[in-house]
């Protein structure tokens, strides 16, 4: 085992049911500080069931879980200040301009005033988004759109951002531009915890785990898990492990 102090995200048998169903069961996993990690599988995998339970959302039925050194049963409001989190929909108010989505997060995540006037000049300089910052974000570009969203996660410095699905619907050049800035950000220390349905962008991670009906099949790097099934590609490997068999 790593180094605690290494470990942004610690599960131990993480198990979520409701009712009789068992959504999440006994997840296992650590995840490195300034590790990009894949969190992988098909729709029903029980993926959004245990991101909920990570970002303090959703309390577990059972299991041990810490992110960002707290703990998700008694410190849910602490692991939300500590952690950035962009969906699918990139979480961002359409009907509200550029300037003013990112001064409105700056203000819920608790910035001053100074530190949201810093930060909004620094995230529009550095998206180069000058020429749209007063124009609504329903005019702008979806590739702007999911940076922008990706830099507003980022406003008040987190540990750890959640990425669930930030890709679906773009085409393949900006989401391949997009995964530049997961670089750029993991380079400076940030941890990346992303969901994803492609499983080229699987490629992308340092590590990934694929789970399949409430349960982690297969974790490691995506060289691994290609040796370790005998496979040329991460979608051979998640087929392998949906069809339920091994060619090991």
């Amino acid at each position: 085992m790593d180094n605690q102090e290494n470990i942004a995200v610690k599960t131990n048998k993480l198990t979520r049911k409701f009712g009789d169903f068992i959504a999440t069961d006994e997840l296992t996993l650590e995840v490195k500080k300034g590790e990009i990690f894949g969190f992988l599988g098909a729709n029903g995998a029980g993926k959004t069931t245990a991101m909920r339970m990570l970002c303090g959302l959703l309390k577990p039925s059972s299991g041990e879980a810490t992110v960002a050194g707290f703990d998700v049963y008694k410190q849910a409001e602490k692991i939300k200040k500590n952690i950035g989190y962009m969906s699918q929909k990139f979480s961002l108010y359409e009907d509200l301009k550029v300037k003013e989505n990112i001064e409105l997060y700056g203000g819920i995540y608790g910035l001053s005033r100074k530190e949201i006037k810093e930060k909004t000049k620094h995230i529009i300089d550095d998206l180069n988004m000058k020429s749209v910052e007063n124009k609504l974000v329903a005019e702008i570009p979806l590739g702007w759109k999911q940076k922008l969203a990706f830099s507003v996660a980022q406003i008040h410095d987190p540990k750890i951002i959640f990425l669930d699905e930030p890709t679906g619907g773009v085409d393949p050049l900006t989401r391949r531009q997009f995964w530049n800035g997961i670089y750029a950000s993991a380079d400076r220390g940030l941890t990346i915890f992303v969901t994803t349905h492609y499983m080229d962008e699987a490629e992308y991670c340092n590590r990934v785990s694929i789970m399949v009906d409430g349960k982690v099949k297969a974790l490691g790097t995506p060289r691994a898990l290609k040796d370790e099934y005998k496979v040329g590609s991460m979608d051979d490997v998640f087929t392998e492990l949906a069809r339920g068999t091994s060619t090991k």
